[in-house]
């Protein structure tokens, strides 16, 4: 029977290892699924919110650590391993990727094996993040480098706030009707950002 199931994921595009005791991930959503990500050995702090189709390695998430208070947003992908060298060498690097906490990382983000994210950090989307970050930054780019601190940019989003470019909770989506729809895109065209809770 096992060897039918093998034979099954095998036809499927999973390639199971003989010499690993481990179960494969068998679908998407388990990828970034944080029970099974801490039942395979992950650390994973409080208050973490991981979107839709990202990467936590799973072969390897137990030499990733993560912080409190940190965002995945959709696609990222966070690695500790590099198999670049399996097909010359026969062997996998790996190493251990840390996380911080209070930490956005933006969609379509890799973040490569060995790095390590300080606390406070935001990370912008598409960013290939290949060095350490350090704390209380804003990173961002190909490969990411640092555009100012989080405190900073956070200050100038606070400034650019005002009443015709922020809304009240009657304005996320799940409260949205066609006229806070257009209340919106409206605030959005004259003032080109917006803010929402």
């Amino acid at each position: 029977m096992k060897r039918i199931i093998q034979q099954l994921l095998s036809k499927c595009g999973y390639q199971i290892s003989k010499k690993v005791d481990s179960q494969p991930f068998l679908n998407q959503s388990q990828l970034s699924n944080l029970h099974e990500l801490r039942r395979r050995g992950a650390s994973i702090g409080e208050n973490v919110d991981i979107l839709d189709n990202c990467i936590i390695d799973p072969d390897h998430c137990f030499h990733i650590k993560i912080g409190n208070n940190v965002t995945f947003a959709p696609n990222v992908h966070v690695l500790a391993h590099d198999a670049s060298t399996k097909k010359f060498i026969g062997y996998t690097k790996v190493k251990n990727t840390t996380i911080g906490s209070n930490v956005f990382v933006g969609a379509g983000s890799l973040i490569l094996p060995g790095v390590k994210v300080g606390d406070n950090v935001i990370i912008a989307a598409g960013s290939v993040v290949t060095k350490d970050i350090p704390d209380d930054t804003v990173f961002g780019g190909n490969p990411a480098k640092q555009i100012s601190t989080t405190s900073s940019y956070l200050e100038k989003m606070q400034e650019s706030m005002i009443p015709e470019n922020t809304f009240s909770d009657e304005y996320i989506y799940q409260n949205l009707n066609v006229n806070r729809i257009n209340e919106r895109v409206k605030s959005a065209n004259l003032n080109k950002t917006i803010f929402i809770p």
